[in-house]
């Protein structure tokens, strides 16, 4: 049995093939059109690869690792013809992304043994951070866990309204000061709401400002530090939520925030709605920080535990109609 047969039931796999159903139809039906009248993986067929991968948002860095990976194979075989060359591409992808050793998440149970166990997520304005947020909340409750969700995002106009809308969607506590109090007050005491209730999972939400580097980094601090403050070794996990649909833009958001604090997981959101889905690939090879959950669809359901492979393997599956 496949890892992703053990691990994604009939349905996920459904939803994960249909939520990257534009990304598979970008990348190979540009490379069909690349490869057309060729017999061999040559130079010229490597350079127009080259560009399919960067005009999906791969990204060029991650391109270009990849395109050395099968230069060194046409160099060490002689021959390769170009029906063979998914079938290429796919194995170095995997293989690329498996060197990160960034270990997949099988479940959504937290990890460790922490309880409470405190996630801090953070991301702009508009990627479907609290969207994010309430689906995982739902998965967690679902799975019989105890979950508190802190509105520490208190300056957006209706912030604290909709996480709060989650979570009673999520059927899951929920804490809040109202708007316009301090962010840091807020997570110090939902953490301490958790504790005190002897939950499992405590949720808090920051606000969406992508400000300087500096300005960014104090406020996640102060707020970093008050967790802290109340349970010792918190948050256990900093999460970033990046929205898959702004390609090259979520790359830039992952830089900015992994600089101005200790971003430990992503979540990748929108993936449906979108050709871009090859940034997931160019995100988790390049800031070897592990993609956790990726938003397949609307619903309540749609958030999906983030596996290389299965991603992979979904992303290929008939790619051959493309490119034959």
């Amino acid at each position: 049995m496949s890892f992703f047969k053990k691990f994604f039931s009939k349905e996920k796999e459904e939803d994960l093939d249909k939520g990257l159903e534009k990304t598979k139809t970008n990348i190979f039906s540009k490379l069909g059109k690349a490869i057309a009248g060729k017999a061999t993986v040559d130079e010229e067929v490597l350079d127009e690869l080259e560009q399919v991968l960067i005009s999906s948002d791969v990204g060029l860095d991650t391109t270009i690792k990849i395109i050395e990976r099968i230069e060194a194979r046409v160099a060490r075989d002689k021959y390769l013809n170009t029906s063979q060359l998914n079938a290429i591409l796919r194995e170095e992808i995997v293989a690329l992304l498996a060197e990160n050793n960034t270990g997949d998440v099988e479940d959504f149970s937290p990890p460790g043994d922490h309880r409470p166990y405190i996630l801090l997520v953070v991301g702009v304005n508009g990627v479907g951070k609290t969207t994010t947020i309430g689906k995982l909340a739902y998965q967690l409750t679902k799975s019989g866990k105890k979950v508190v969700l802190g509105a520490a995002d208190t300056f957006r106009a209706a912030a604290v309204d909709q996480l709060g809308i989650w979570a009673e969607r999520a059927g899951c506590e929920f804490y809040s000061k109202g708007m316009n109090t301090d962010p840091a007050a807020v997570a110090y005491e939902t953490v301490k709401y958790a504790v005190d209730n002897k939950l499992d999972v405590a949720i808090i939400d920051t606000a969406g400002r992508l400000h300087n580097k500096i300005g960014l980094m104090n406020e996640l601090t102060k707020i970093k530090r008050s967790i802290n403050k109340m349970h010792d070794g918190a948050p256990h996990d900093v999460m970033l939520v990046l929205d898959a649909s702004t390609g090259q833009n979520a790359i830039e958001q992952c830089s900015k925030f992994s600089e101005a604090t200790d971003v430990t997981c992503l979540a990748l959101t929108k993936l449906d709605g979108t050709a871009k889905g090859g940034v997931a690939i160019g995100i988790s090879e390049q800031f070897k920080i592990p993609i956790k959950y990726i938003g397949v669809g609307e619903g309540m359901e749609h958030l999906q535990i983030f596996n290389k492979k299965a991603f992979v393997d979904s992303l290929f599956k008939g790619a051959e109609q493309f490119t034959n």
